[in-house]
């Protein structure tokens, strides 16, 4: 029987990709696709999930891409608009969840500096009884200790956790773990997996 549901954040519960920002900036396709994957890839944002500060990470790409400061510079001050608002079916998941008395938590790879905006604009986010931020642990799914680390501070037993995310690595690193996963991709799948459950 599950205890309780972990849920990821970006990609399953608000819609997150630098180019909702980018297409706004930059008119043509190729070159936009060329800036998402050679001057600001994932990469290199990884290292803000896992605590690196925007100041450190831009100044840096500024050097090798000067030419391209302005974009790289957006990449802190245009934050918000990289966030398309969240996905409606799986916020309504969330809430029947709540609603039903299941303990919700989540897990998400996020820089630590951006939090509290995500917090002011997300107020599904309360529904969380404790929510593990990569950028203030030092740690980014898939690593195993980030999963031992929900463990310990949400005092959940894997083999009764359900864990929700839509990157197959993380979902796989959890599996290893114990944990029941469900590897995301639309909210209609997510409702039929927890319907089957009982858990809504």
């Amino acid at each position: 029987m599950l205890e309780a549901v972990i849920f990821d954040l970006g990609g399953v519960l608000v819609d997150w990709d630098p180019r909702h920002l980018y297409r706004d900036l930059i008119a043509d396709e190729a070159a936009l696709e060329r800036f998402v994957s050679e001057v600001c890839p994932m990469s290199w944002h990884r290292r803000l999930d896992a605590g690196g500060s925007f100041a450190a990470a831009i100044a840096e790409r500024i050097t090798q891409f000067p030419r391209e400061a302005a974009l790289i510079r957006a990449y802190d001050s245009g934050w918000p608009r990289m966030f398309k608002g969240h996905i409606a079916g799986t916020v309504d998941l969330l809430s029947a969840l709540d609603a039903a008395g299941m303990p919700l938590y989540a897990i998400t790879n996020f820089p630590a500096e951006k939090w509290p905006e995500f917090l002011a604009a997300y107020p599904f986010s309360q529904r969380f009884r404790d929510v593990i931020v990569s950028g203030r642990e030092g740690i980014i799914k898939p690593d195993r200790r980030i999963y031992d680390l929900a463990v310990r501070r949400f005092q959940v037993r894997p083999e009764h956790t359900l864990f929700i995310d839509d990157r197959a690595d993380n979902a796989a690193a959890a599996a290893a773990l114990g944990f029941q996963t469900h590897h995301f991709s639309e909210p209609a799948r997510l409702e039929a997996a927890l319907r089957e459950a009982g858990l809504i």
